[in-house]
């Protein structure tokens, strides 16, 4: 018989174990190996049957232990000692407290957040860019709220068919067997155990969809997960937060809608509640959260009088808006009609009329909604994840403020990281803390200090650490094999999979297209010749999840098995199912060289190369997302990428040649390379480098400071500006932007003349440059005149070009003209024109309204 409903008994703990429950609620054990310890402590048997789960440890640890351990003087030490220091962890001002005028609260909204393998509420990168941005901002003291679904089927488990076919399960999660609590109203009498909180979203035909709130406390930092599965809702409702990425469109709309609107109307009760500062700043984690705004700008409308306009102004000022996708297709659209009927008719609010809405998510094509769009029209400063994925972006979106060069669009870039403390292997972080100091990861400092460790260490650290994946390798290999359908008898050859002095190369990321898994099998024959080689064998590691829609991805997956499951190379090459956070610690610590071969420029950042490279692992990589910018020609290799345009075809062929060439000639050359001490001196060398150099850039840490420093901390002050004296400022904002819009048809250059060069330029002379220039019904201190100059291409477009401002001089017949002055500091075809701007203060960028006036002769050019 099936059950009608799945839960799990908690023991009651003796009050002497109590502050257990305190360390197991707050999520800071998962990257504090101290309290992992600890736990396996209590009883390392049961600890290790249930994966390190340390609320299943606490439900199936027997009383006569529990009972033991409450009269154990020495547990009771250690466990006393690990409650303080969880308490000065989440009190103690850290480096977010000695800032000034910082935001007094951050909202941080993702679909997706990956902490720990025991909270599978993750698919990817995506989820653990966030997860690891809410840890750094634990250690770091910031202020963050974390808002999100709870998937009451997660992401789903992997594992494969006989003949190698991905297949999906979606085991049930119970809320109370995770590390959450429920968010309840105060009792009469003040205690926190009143009812659950709810939220409501109101939908079409009278529809409501509601949700209770689940907090998990990651470290200093409350993650707010919205759960729809309550007995309130109607059977269709129930089903919204059901699973990560699942359902069809109407399903997607509406987890997109209670992520948005409901996270915001949980945020509010949460701090209502227990007295948590409001944030200022909220932080849209890619569009699926991009319906915030909307719900930020009804409260504003009903609740502060704006207009949507006004309201609008304000909410743009304090949000912050990350895309993660380098591709149209990875972007969330609707059809317009959906958006219509969910937004529109008798489930409209006042004050936010259906049309405006759909303009915030307009796009080229008239019957889409674009999430993307919404967000960034929704947000005054935006960001790629990587310098290129910046470039990236600029130009993928470049339509919404046309006229502007790619170079001009605000969206500017922050380099993911990753956090050190959860992804760097015990033996590294041991070795790091016995030569150099803890500061190496906690302040980004002292990295030059890995000089210090000896070559000896490191390649023994090294050894081991691969060791330890050999025999996980083994045991996940068993296990799936099993579950395919294979008996024990005949799994014998396992033993003999892998080597711990073998090269190791490991491949594990999702299966999409773009990011090519089977490239490596081009040439299966030279690939098996390389794994084979009786002197310089290699031995690689692949794992990787195909989304549940996509066969194509799947079939990938499939190929990949089969070559695999070759008698000939099985023992060299394993696919490994159901990737998460636990398998890829292991790969991370033990891999020495990390594969990553997208079709550049699709990798937007790509971060399990940083965690590779934190444990000494070097990168072998296409130049592609945060490897672009950080290679430096002896941290690692890079893949040669086909030029542009090439035949996808011939593309594949010859980078997948390139890495072949790579493996044979220099990564597998370098890496047996051994001196009379059985060391591969150049080898340890790379990784030594590779962590001097990468260290401090690839930590979560520097990207959050990042955030803080540019993004963050410019959004609260546009936005207190705008809230200041009954949002005066966004009603100013909100009127001057009409009559700019209103007005700008009327703005022209007419006239650009220079002088002061003669007929050949030269080095280091000035170019004077006039223009007159008509506002019509706009005012000179509306509007900036600037000339644009550098170096020019074959069609006259100016490349990289500089500004200067132009002095107004006075009217002419209602023209005004303006001046100024270009110095010509650069050899060769050299090109300038003159623009007008809309300019005010309170814009974070003059392109930020998508305006610009130029030229009918847009450039003018000479040869310096």
């Amino acid at each position: 018989m099936r059950a009608l409903r799945r839960f799990t008994v908690r023991s009651a703990l003796p009050e002497p174990l109590l502050p257990l429950d305190d360390l197991v609620i707050n999520l800071r054990w998962s990257w504090h190996p101290d309290s992992l310890d600890l736990f396996e402590s209590v009883d390392p048997d049961t600890w290790a049957a249930v994966g390190h789960d340390p609320v299943r440890l606490l439900g199936e640890v027997n009383a006569d232990r529990m009972a033991a351990l409450a009269k154990d003087r020495k547990f009771l030490r250690r466990l006393s000692d690990m409650y303080d220091d969880l308490q000065d962890y989440l009190t103690q001002p850290r480096w977010y407290q000695s800032l000034a005028d910082a935001p007094a609260a951050i909202a941080y909204f993702s679909p997706e957040f990956g902490i720990t393998e025991v909270l599978p509420q993750y698919s990817g990168g995506l989820g653990i860019l966030a997860g690891d941005h809410l840890k750094a901002a634990s250690d770091l003291g910031v202020p963050i709220i974390g808002v999100g679904l709870l998937y009451r089927r997660g992401y789903f488990n992997q594992s494969l068919s006989p003949d190698g076919w991905q297949q999906e399960r979606y085991p049930p999660l119970d809320p109370y067997g995770l590390p959450l609590t429920l968010l309840r109203e105060p009792t009469d009498d003040g205690r926190p155990d009143g009812p659950p909180v709810r939220v409501a979203v109101g939908l079409p035909d009278d529809r409501v969809l509601r949700a209770q709130i689940w907090r998990a406390q990651v470290g200093r930092v409350p993650l707010l997960m919205l759960d729809s599965d309550i007995e309130d809702n109607a059977p269709p409702e129930r089903e919204v937060t059901d699973r990560l990425y699942g359902g069809g469109t109407d399903h997607r709309l509406l987890q997109e809608m209670l992520l948005g609107i409901g996270g915001v109307r949980a945020v509010r009760a949460f701090c209502a509640i227990t007295g948590h500062a409001e944030p200022e700043v909220f932080h849209t984690n890619e569009g699926h959260a991009g319906f915030l705004g909307l719900e930020r700008i009804r409260e504003l409308t009903e609740e502060q009088g704006l207009d949507v306009d006004e309201a609008l102004a304000a909410v743009r000022a304090g949000t912050v808006f990350t895309t993660h996708t380098p591709v149209p297709a990875g972007i969330d659209r609707f059809p317009l009609e959906l958006i219509e009927h969910h937004f529109g008719g008798d489930n409209a609010c006042k004050g936010v009329p259906v049309d405006r809405i759909v303009g915030l998510g307009a796009e080229e094509d008239p019957d889409v909604f674009n999430m993307a769009h919404m967000g960034l029209r929704l947000a005054q400063r935006a960001n790629g994840v990587s310098k290129l994925h910046g470039q990236v972006s600029r130009e993928m979106f470049g339509d919404l403020w046309p006229g502007f060069d790619a170079g001009d669009v605000p969206i500017s870039s922050i380099t993911n990281g990753v956090h050190a403390p959860t992804w760097v292997a015990r033996e590294v972080m041991d070795l790091a803390a016995r030569t150099i100091g803890r500061e190496l990861v906690e302040e980004a400092q002292g990295w030059e200090g890995i000089a210090k460790v000896s070559d000896e260490a490191v390649w023994a650290t090294r050894r081991q650490l691969r060791g330890q994946l050999v025999e996980e390798v083994r045991r996940r290999l068993r296990q799936s094999w099993l579950q395919r359908g294979a008996s024990e008898a005949g799994l014998g050859w396992i033993d003999d999979v892998f080597d711990p002095d073998v090269l190791t190369i490991g491949f594990a990321r999702r299966v999409p297209s773009y990011k090519r898994l089977t490239l490596m099998l081009r040439d299966p024959e030279r690939l098996a010749r390389i794994l084979l080689d009786p002197d310089r064998p290699v031995q690689m590691v692949i794992a990787g999840k195909s989304h549940p829609a996509d066969d194509g991805g799947k079939a990938l997956v499939q190929q990949m098995v089969r070559f695999s499951d070759d008698p000939r190379v099985r023992h060299r090459l394993v696919f490994l199912p159901d990737y998460d956070i636990g398998m890829a610690r292991y790969l991370y610590h033990g891999c020495d060289v990390w594969l990553n071969n997208p079709l550049r420029p699709l990798e937007a950042c790509g971060t399990s190369g940083m965690k590779s490279a934190l444990n000494g692992g070097l990168n072998l990589s296409i130049r592609d997302g945060w490897w672009d910018e950080m290679y430096d020609g002896a941290n690692g290799w890079a893949i040669p990428s086909a030029a542009e345009g090439t035949d996808p075809d011939v593309r594949d062929d010859q980078e997948a040649n390139a890495l072949y060439d790579l493996l044979e000639n220099q990564v597998r050359m370098r890496f047996y390379d051994v001196d009379g001490s059985r060391l591969p001196r150049r080898w340890i060398e790379m990784v030594r480098h590779t962590l001097q150099s990468l260290g401090p850039q690839v930590l979560a840490s520097r990207m959050v400071r990042d955030y803080v420093v540019e993004l963050y901390s410019p959004a609260v002050q546009s936005s207190r500006a705008m809230a200041k004296d009954g949002f005066a400022a966004a009603r100013e904002l909100a009127a001057w932007t009409r009559r700019i819009r209103d007005g700008w048809s009327d703005v022209r250059v007419t006239h650009v003349e220079s002088s002061g060069v003669g007929d050949s330029p030269e080095l280091g002379q000035q170019l004077d440059v006039r223009a007159l220039v008509e506002l019509g019904r706009l005012d000179p201190a509306d509007v900036s005149v600037q000339v644009a100059f550098g170096q020019v291409d074959e069609e006259d477009e100016l490349r990289d070009p500089d500004y200067v401002e132009l002095t107004r001089v006075d009217n002419v017949d209602g023209a005004w003209r303006y001046e100024g002055a270009v110095p010509l500091e650069r050899r060769g075809p050299f090109g300038y024109t003159v623009r007008v701007l809309p300019d005010n203060p309170a814009l974070a960028s003059r392109a930020e309204l998508g305006l610009i006036a130029l030229p009918v002769e847009s450039t003018n050019y000479v040869t310096v």
